[in-house]
């Protein structure tokens, strides 16, 4: 399945869990010898939420939440008869996050609204190493890059976001360097976002573990808190990724930042394990 174009191979685990989950998961997120993809994202029953999800990288390590493969995930439970309700609950290693699901004309789930909860730029808490209490625009100097304006926000997972209004820095160079920097403790995905609106944003983003992928939702959200927090854009903004568009909204009133997007099946089947 994917989130414009962030896939991943999901596994349903409602009644049993597969062992060696980061080897599975370089396993078959490997596009030549695997099935190929982001990583993997397990489907699990929950004891406070509706089902639990968990995030394997494309080089094993364990993510904390992934906006676009939770989307993913709301349809595939509705779209499988795993639940018959459109407000779900989904437990994740960054706490409980609530989707909207919304079917379409057959009705399978065409596009989903994720409450993805209060950004968070306190500095300590993203966590960055920084002097400061929020890092927002401090100026970072990097052997690819130059000095480059770094604004750190979490969105249950570290982000960097940078700003550019001419060429846009190095991908996957600045981005694979920035990802490890020292100033993150827990390394970083890392944003590289030009405004083009009050409304709109292009965005590209290197992600930690998995390099540049097509989209990515939390990082999405973490640069529309970006942009709104430097006073670049309104609260709704339409974020133009590679795969697609999403739209993002920080709503005052609560603090939380909902997402909203699409979700696609692309093909299911069984996989037999290498070893």
């Amino acid at each position: 399945m994917h989130g414009i174009g962030n896939d991943y191979v999901y596994i349903d685990c409602t009644t049993h869990t597969p062992d060696r989950l980061e080897e599975l998961s370089i396993e078959m997120s490997d596009r030549h010898t695997g099935v190929g993809g982001d990583g993997i994202i397990l489907i699990l029953p929950s004891e406070v939420a509706d089902f639990k999800m968990r995030i394997f990288n494309a080089d094993g390590s364990e993510a904390k939440m992934c906006g676009n493969g939770i989307r993913c995930v709301g349809k595939y439970v509705y779209d499988n008869g795993l639940t018959s309700k459109t407000e779900i609950a989904v437990d994740t290693n960054s706490g409980i996050k609530y989707l909207t699901l919304t079917p379409g004309t057959d009705g399978k789930i065409a596009e989903v609204t994720v409450d993805m909860g209060e950004p968070d730029l306190i500095a300590a808490q993203v966590p960055v190493k920084y002097d400061g209490e929020k890092m927002i625009e401090a100026e970072v100097d990097t052997t690819t890059g130059g000095r480059l304006a770094v604004t750190a926000v979490s969105m249950g997972n570290p982000h960097g976001v940078i700003f550019y209004n001419n060429e846009s820095p190095d991908v996957h160079v600045t981005g694979r360097e920035l990802e490890i920097h020292p100033m993150w403790p827990d390394r970083a995905n890392i944003e590289f976002a030009k405004v083009i609106s009050p409304t709109e944003i292009n965005m590209r983003v290197w992600e930690r573990g998995s390099g540049e992928t097509m989209a990515c939702g939390t990082g999405a959200c973490a640069t529309a808190v970006a942009a709104i927090t430097t006073g670049r854009t309104e609260r709704t903004v339409t974020i133009h990724l590679l795969g697609g568009d999403l739209t993002i909204f920080w709503n005052p009133d609560d603090n939380h930042v909902y997402m909203t997007g699409s979700a696609t099946t692309v093909f299911t089947g069984v996989y037999p394990r290498q070893n």
